[in-house]
């Protein structure tokens, strides 16, 4: 901690962390991303590393495909604070894009946070609303807020595609539907795609913290993580605990590893009539099973897709 304060005291106008490439290669040569079923791209793996720390920050994974732009398709926090990303199961994620490869037509229009959509499109060709990184909202710990400028430029140096105001528009669009309630919110979402098209939505369980930090006086979210133990129901009473010391409302849990689960909160009650909380399984509310304005066709860890009418 005292060599991030460090750092920051004496260069103030760049990143306070550094990517440091440590493998590149084919995607058979980094198992533990499950890409065997994509022999064509090249993965390559970074550290994420700062002044004063021996270990490294985290670690992200981007693909591509022959010179294309490359993308996050994994990453790795070693931290307690979130930072940059947030982590997933590698597994969840090439499960999704086969099932997308096969269900959805060339014609059909994905629409996903814009990572999830620059993942999707890389690993089945499919037609996705967002195709450049935005990097909404950026996730920067709160020592690391002053710093959001040359944080932002430094990442904006991995990837050299630029998104054009016409995309911008549409993610704010986008973004701002999942905050409406159910009917009125897919409404607006199915208004992004042409009325001949298929549209698909899909959301993670991860987009609610995204949303809670890019719209705080309209969505309010917390998360805690906790070790993965045989007593299910001493961990269900975890959460009970931290439902009433906090006075949330619900929570929904994620797998992040084998030994780990992270338990997004939502803390207010307008936060729980939001199309996006109603399309994934809070306690004690009506399951996405139940949802009448949209069509639940696929769910995988924390993944759930849905077909907008």
């Amino acid at each position: 901690m005292l060599g991030w304060f460090a750092y920051l005291w004496f260069t103030p106008g760049e990143a306070p962390y550094q990517y440091q490439l440590i493998k590149e290669g084919e995607a058979k040569q980094f198992p533990e991303l499950e890409l065997e079923h994509w022999p064509d791209l090249t993965i390559s793996k970074y550290e994420i590393r700062t002044t004063g720390i021996d270990k490294p920050l985290a670690q992200a994974y981007f693909g591509r495909r022959g010179q294309g732009q490359p993308v996050m398709l994994n990453w790795s926090n070693h931290t307690a604070e979130a930072l940059i990303g947030l982590d997933r199961k590698p597994s969840e994620l090439t499960t999704l894009a086969e099932v997308i490869g096969k269900h959805a037509t060339p014609e059909s229009v994905i629409l996903a946070w814009w990572d999830t959509s620059r993942q999707i499109q890389l690993l089945t060709g499919r037609n996705t609303l967002f195709k450049t990184p935005l990097y909404e909202p950026l996730i920067v710990p709160s020592l690391w807020q002053e710093n959001q400028k040359a944080i932002l430029n430094y990442e904006q140096q991995m990837v050299t595609e630029k998104a054009s105001e016409t995309e911008r528009e549409q993610f704010k669009q986008f973004s701002e539907a999942l905050l409406l309630p159910p009917e009125e919110g897919v409404k607006r979402l199915r208004a992004l795609v042409k009325p001949e098209q298929e549209a698909l939505l899909v959301i993670h369980v991860t987009d609610l913290y995204k949303i809670g930090l890019m719209y705080p006086e309209k969505f309010g979210v917390a998360y805690k993580n906790f070790p993965m133990t045989g007593n299910i129901h001493g961990m269900i009473n975890h959460m009970k605990v931290q439902l009433k010391e906090h006075g949330y409302t619900t929570y929904t849990p994620q797998s992040i590893t084998d030994n780990d689960i992270r338990v997004f909160f939502l803390t207010d009650e307008k936060s729980t009539q939001t199309l996006l909380a109603h399309m994934l399984p809070f306690t004690g509310r009506d399951p996405p099973t139940e949802l009448k304005v949209a069509q639940l066709v696929y769910q995988q860890g924390g993944y759930w897709v849905y077909k907008l009418p």
